[in-house]
């Protein structure tokens, strides 16, 4: 195995990781460091400055670099993936601690492919007992779904920022107990997550052969997930500082920095999605490497597509129910409570909630409207050519031809008359 390929393998794949160099004795200057530590927790792009080992911190640096649109990105596993991502897990070694419990059920996606409303179909689903999708007091009704379901990614990153805080040099796991603390304070069956990762770079005992965890991916045509991402990055642009620089501190996502130059124009940010070079794309890679995983092991992936669950939401929501292992009983469906659920999270109503009018998400720091837009299918023609669309569709039939793999949606290349 290269050098280059060899960090991010052993971080996702679970092998033994160099341990973070023992704390110094206390001081004034450790408690000011300490205090900045603390600032930078609130924010996850922040957090993969400190503590990363040389050796790593040498081999992600040598990966290709993306430096457009908003979050600075490598190369690694032909996906281009956000350095703090990369730089975050190799700092806490994260799947030698990360541990996944048979009836874990982890939501997979790239954004603006209809993540937040998936996390919250799933929350109110697995929580109905506890939660009725009816009481006005239900956790969608006072909190983002981003804030009810937390990426597993950024959990084990900030979870190995609080320990480094701890600066507990008498004892060599401090780490790794402290990552798994925070999934033992998590409900105790099943555990909910979501993750932006590709199935291949997900820890691997998760999507290893004997795995019971059960995975469900979303995907969208990736028209509209550009378009979708491009308004989402306008928004969150427009709320960070063009120098903003990692690990300020200012409350809000840093997800620019001095050297992470702006896309001004969707034009720009078509051409980029279009070379794969979107934040964890090419996303038709994303979502084929979860295809090829549900055809292979129906029972650990299910596949669904955004425009189908838009359809008919009352019959996407009883798959999901059926495969995370809850299915509605008879008695469920004639009190309602399918119904409810689908009320309960649609678009129109998560979006009235004034948490997700004027709050901010207190996982990712970013402001709550800010994920949430018009979740239409084929929006992508208020915005793209259609020689645009059809090129991008072409892109995505030839990298898929032969799998069975298809988006919903409607195919550029059918109204394109070139």
């Amino acid at each position: 195995m290269s050098t280059t390929a060899a960090l991010p393998a052993a971080v996702l794949a679970g092998e033994e990781m160099a341990a973070p160099a023992p704390a110094a004795s206390a001081s004034s200057d450790e408690a000011t460091a300490a205090h900045s530590r603390r600032k930078q927790q609130r924010n996850p792009a922040s957090l993969y400055t400190n503590n990363v080992p040389a050796a790593e911190t040498e081999i992600i640096e040598s990966l290709p670099l993306e430096t457009r649109l908003m979050v600075r990105r490598r190369q690694y596993g032909g996906f281009w993936q956000a350095e703090f991502i990369l730089k975050g897990l190799a700092a806490a070694g994260a799947s030698s601690w990360f541990q996944p419990e048979t009836s874990d059920i982890f939501l997979a996606s790239l954004p603006k492919s209809g993540t937040t409303w998936l996390k919250a179909l799933a929350f109110a689903t697995l929580n109905r007992a506890t939660h009725s999708p009816s009481d006005g007091q239900h956790p969608l009704n006072h909190r983002n779904p981003h804030d009810c379901v937390g990426f597993l990614e950024f959990m084990i990153i900030q979870q190995q920022q609080q320990q480094q805080e701890e600066d507990d040099d008498d004892d060599d796991d401090a780490d790794g107990r402290a990552v798994r603390g925070l999934y033992e304070a998590l409900p105790s069956s099943p555990r909910l997550f979501a993750t932006h990762l590709p199935y291949s770079q997900l820890p691997h005992a998760i999507t290893a052969e004997g795995s019971r965890c059960r995975i469900v991916y979303v995907c969208r045509d990736p028209k509209d997930v550009l378009v979708s991402y491009w308004y989402f990055y306008k928004k969150v642009a427009a709320t960070v500082p063009a120098t903003a620089t990692a690990g300020d501190g200012d409350g809000q996502a840093d997800l620019q920095d001095d050297d992470t130059a702006g896309v001004t124009k969707f034009e720009e940010a078509f051409e980029l999605f279009c070379e794969g070079r979107f934040p964890g794309g090419p996303h038709w890679l994303h979502a084929l490497e979860y295809w090829h995983a549900s055809q292979k092991r129906p029972n650990h992936v299910l596949f669904l597509r955004y425009e189908d669950m838009l359809g008919d939401p009352v019959g996407s929501l009883k798959k999901l129910a059926a495969f995370m292992g809850c299915g509605f009983s008879e008695e469920d469906e004639e009190a309602g409570v399918v119904d409810q659920i689908v009320e309960l999270c649609s678009l129109e109503n998560l979006k009235s909630k004034d948490v997700n009018k004027n709050g901010s998400t207190t996982r990712l720091g970013i402001k709550s409207e800010t994920f949430f837009r018009k979740g239409q299918v084929s929006d992508w023609k208020n915005y793209m050519t259609v020689d645009m669309a059809a090129r991008l569709d072409k892109i995505v039939e030839e990298a898929t031809r032969g799998s069975g793999l298809t988006f919903g949606g409607e195919s550029s290349l059918l109204l394109h008359k070139g």
